[in-house]
């Protein structure tokens, strides 16, 4: 949790071993024309509230974490979801067997057993969400082997899915279990940090003719800075096979950039991308091609609109973000949206045409963003995404175009 810290940050007399952290973020946001759940127009105000509360080094090997989170929405045309509505509820309660530096250990190990909610990777497959008012939670536990200041990492999680059930307590989803094994090697930082990773998705659905689910994801994250000619790079390669609800599943995604950082005192970087996953090519060949992408984030990766995701899409980007000073970033992006096969679905506008005859050209969007640091605990952002529909859209239904602004205020202490 990037909040939550020692409180001998606040007063150095305090004990060390204790750590604490408060969050509240306001939001008030225009939506025009949603093509996610069909709202002509939606004024909500979303506040999500964390405290989180740490016991670490007193007692070890044994450590503690607990985390609180209230996500609630007010003026809101749109029905309550669990994107946007989740009442006191607990995101985060594990105790930790934390075996460092005093066992002899070259690395530390660590074992940590309850609710867990943590990023992985680059965020793609499973994440800890931002921008999203609630947060995707896991029960179960997870095997540490070092951290991110090691030479390597190795992590191995069994968790079961928390669902989200906006006013009453989330409880697990006992349908489904989600296996991975994660690795980091840093060896050749800042030129190359390896990130290989393996998830397995396992849905046992009740029901005497109930389909179940088995997905294998295996894929590899590399990304680094190009000796110090000022490009960097970032490639993420996913696969995934198994079974998919009595379909053999056969996908493939990718994460493919280029950015160069110009010397000047802004640090101006522009930057190239391509983000792609397949979408089933045939329907009644008994082989499912779309990517599913598990517990990724979709809002920062696949633009501001939360219009798609990492399933069915081809799309090509480039951005220009600058930090005109220390404590003020900006942000602006440019995204066209192809669809990887016309004859699958735009999923979140849950948009079809099996007979591929209404085109694959979804759109484009542009995105802008600022966030800038009051004080050491106030911060700002604002931001403002625009969709212009392509051909598919026309063919398939209503094409308004589509916006989106927001103000957010984020206090930490």
């Amino acid at each position: 949790m990037d909040y939550a810290h020692p409180l001998t940050v606040w007063d150095p007399a305090a004990p060390d071993w204790m750590l604490m952290g408060i969050e509240q973020r306001t939001r008030f946001e225009i939506f025009d024309d949603n093509y996610d759940n069909g709202v002509p127009r939606d004024e909500p105000f979303s506040l999500r509230s964390r405290a989180f509360l740490g016991v670490r080094e007193l007692i070890d090997p044994l450590r503690f974490g607990f985390e609180f989170q209230d996500s609630r929405q007010f003026n809101a045309t749109a029905p309550p979801e669990r994107n946007t509505v989740d009442e006191n509820d607990i995101l985060q309660a594990y105790a930790e067997l934390y075996f460092g530096e005093s066992l002899g250990l070259s690395q530390p190990l660590s074992f940590q057993f309850g609710r867990l909610a943590n990023d992985y990777i680059d965020r793609r497959l499973r994440s800890r969400n931002g921008f999203r008012n609630t947060c995707n939670a896991f029960d179960g536990f997870r095997i540490r082997a070092g951290n991110r200041e090691t030479p390597w990492e190795l992590e191995f999680f069994a968790v079961q899915p928390v669902d989200i059930r906006t006013v009453q307590p989330n409880r697990s989803n006992e349908e489904q279990w989600f296996y991975g094994v994660v690795g980091a090697w840093r060896g050749f930082a800042p030129l190359a940090w390896i990130e290989p990773y393996y998830f397995i998705l396992d849905e046992d659905n009740k029901g005497w003719n109930a389909e179940d689910a088995d997905l294998h994801t295996p894929g590899v994250h590399v990304y680094g800075d190009i000796g110090s000619s000022g490009f960097d790079y970032d490639l993420d390669v996913a696969f995934q096979y198994g079974n998919n609800l009595g379909l053999s599943q056969r996908a493939f995604a990718t994460h493919a950039e280029i950015g160069y950082t110009f010397a000047h005192p802004w640090h101006p970087r522009v930057a190239f991308w391509v983000n792609y996953a397949s979408g089933d090519r045939d329907p009644n060949d008994g082989i499912d091609n779309t990517f599913d992408r598990l517990f990724g984030s979709s809002n920062g990766h696949y633009g501001f609109l939360d219009y798609f995701i990492w399933s069915n899409m081809i799309q090509p980007s480039v951005q220009l973000s600058a930090s005109p000073t220390k404590s003020t970033r900006l942000n602006s992006i440019y995204r066209t949206v192809w669809l990887a096969s016309d004859t699958d679905a735009w999923a979140r506008a849950d948009r079809q045409d099996p007979t591929g005859q209404s085109g694959d050209f979804v759109g484009t969007e542009i995105d802008l963003f600022m966030h800038h640091d009051i004080s050491q605990h106030l911060s700002i952002e604002i931001g403002y995404a625009h969709f212009f529909p392509g051909a598919f859209v026309r063919n398939t239904g209503d094409s308004p175009d589509s916006d989106r602004f927001y103000v957010q205020t984020i206090l930490r202490f």
